[in-house]
Formats: C-alpha cells, sequence, structure tokens
C-alpha cells in the first residue's frame, strides 16, 4: 500500500505542477489581453467579453481542482487517502488512477449528484412557482 500512496502521492504534485502552470499561462494571457479602451465593434467587444467571462469561469475551475489536490495530499499525509468521505469504504485503485482527488467511491458519488439533480430541480421548480404567483397579484 505504501508503494500505491507513493505513485498517488506522485501523480498528484505531477497535477499540481501542472495546474499551476496553466493558471500562471492564463493569467498572464489574460493581463495582456486585458485592457480598458473599447476596440472594434460591438461584436469584437461581446466576444471578447465572453471570451474573458470563459477565461474566468476556468480558472475558478483550475483553482478548485489545485485545492482537491492540496487536500488529497494532505489526506496522504494524515494516512485518511483513499476512502470515501460518505460510506468510509476504501475507493478503488482504478478510481483513483483516473480521478486522484476523489473524495468518494463511484456509487456514493453517483448517488450524491444524483440528490444534488433532485435538490436543484426542486429550487427551480419552487423559483418559477413564486415567479407564476407573484405575476398573478399584478394582474
Amino acid at each position: 500500500m505504501v508503494d500505491k500512496l507513493d505513485e498517488m502521492k506522485a501523480i498528484l504534485l505531477k497535477m499540481k505542477e501542472e495546474t499551476i502552470k496553466e493558471i500562471s499561462k492564463s493569467l498572464k494571457s489574460g493581463s495582456d489581453v486585458t485592457t480598458n479602451e473599447p476596440s472594434g465593434d460591438i461584436y469584437d467587444q461581446a466576444s471578447s467579453e465572453r471570451d474573458r467571462e470563459l477565461g474566468l469561469l476556468l480558472d475558478d475551475r483550475e483553482r478548485e481542482k489545485l485545492r482537491n489536490i492540496d487536500e488529497a495530499l494532505l489526506k496522504i499525509e494524515e494516512e485518511e487517502y483513499g476512502i470515501c468521505e460518505e460510506c468510509e469504504e476504501e475507493i478503488p485503485i482504478g478510481r483513483l488512477k483516473i480521478v486522484p482527488f476523489a473524495r468518494y467511491c463511484v456509487k456514493c458519488k453517483s448517488d450524491l449528484e444524483k440528490l444534488q439533480a433532485q435538490t436543484k430541480r426542486f429550487e427551480e421548480d419552487r423559483a418559477y412557482r413564486e415567479i407564476a404567483l407573484g405575476e398573478e397579484e399584478e394582474a
């Protein structure tokens, strides 16, 4: 098991290094492009704004990935790595090689995603009902 932990730690450290490079590259390219002066027509400006927003979204995902990697490395140090946070069973090494910072086994992750989808649908339905009730009151 020690060999597997060393292998996973090496994978996580390499992934962390690559993620940091991606964030740095993105920050450099973003600062090169950012200007306060509008250029081109309105379509060019809209396209630039969309690209900037997409870049910010990707940066957020990279930062989240980096945070997950750091948490996994900490778990290795604390000898808690590879244990599902939900059922506390060992996460199969095959899953960890694909997603080295996995916090859940496949079954628990699937159950969690189903619950999140149901919650999201419920919240959207409630929001639509509130909008509909608000429109009836105005009429």
